[in-house]
């Protein structure tokens, strides 16, 4: 029982701690650093003057698998960076949780599903996803040329691990990237995000 209280407690203070932190949709993007699988330093700032998509990603959860068996995500990834848009996964499960991979470990997946982001960020301490309050996997942000923050939340409105549901989903990154690079007001900028829940270190 004192256990499962102090787990309890331990949920509270990681899911205040998030959202403390956690950037809202027409703010400026917080700008961060991080090491890439190729051991490259990449800074949001690097790409103001670019639509910037950010996915939380754990190649263990069956949400996650959905968009990655089916080969959508991929599709999603090679669509948007032909058209100029910068793709970058983060992955921030901490050393010894779901998800955790090394960078010679993600890249060797990267290639087994055939991904295409313009990169992977290892943010194991979690320091990316409390800032931007990253709660699921996958949880998606898409980021203006200005910097701004123009929509947080769910990859699309079918919140299963069922690959055949992706062809009736209505998908919030392609409308939001669609309707903002047109120049128009994206429609919807919030969704509650769905997937396993981020596997930060305390």
């Amino acid at each position: 029982m004192r256990r499962r209280l102090s787990l309890a407690i331990l949920a509270i203070a990681v899911l205040t701690s998030i959202s403390a932190y956690a950037v809202r949709v027409g703010d400026s993007a917080p700008d961060f650093t991080g090491t890439d699988s190729n051991g490259k330093m990449q800074t949001l700032s690097a790409y103001k003057g670019k639509f910037v998509v950010l996915e939380w990603s754990n190649r263990d959860c069956p949400y996650t698998r959905k968009h990655y068996d089916s080969g959508n995500m991929q599709s999603l990834q090679r669509e948007w960076r032909a058209k100029g848009v910068i793709w970058l996964t983060i992955i921030s499960s901490a050393p010894g949780e779901e998800g955790y991979v090394t960078a010679s470990e993600e890249n060797a997946q990267l290639a087994k599903v055939h991904a295409v982001p313009s990169a992977v960020i290892l943010d194991p301490k979690g320091s990316i996803g409390r800032e931007y309050g990253a709660k699921t996997t996958p949880h998606m942000f898409v980021i203006d040329p200005s910097g701004k923050l123009i929509y947080a939340g769910a990859i699309d409105d079918h919140p299963t691990t069922d690959v055949a549901d992706i062809k009736i989903s209505k998908n919030y990154v392609n409308e939001a990237l669609t309707q903002a690079m047109a120049g128009g007001s994206v429609s919807t900028t919030y969704t509650r995000p769905y997937g396993c829940s981020v596997k930060y270190g305390e």
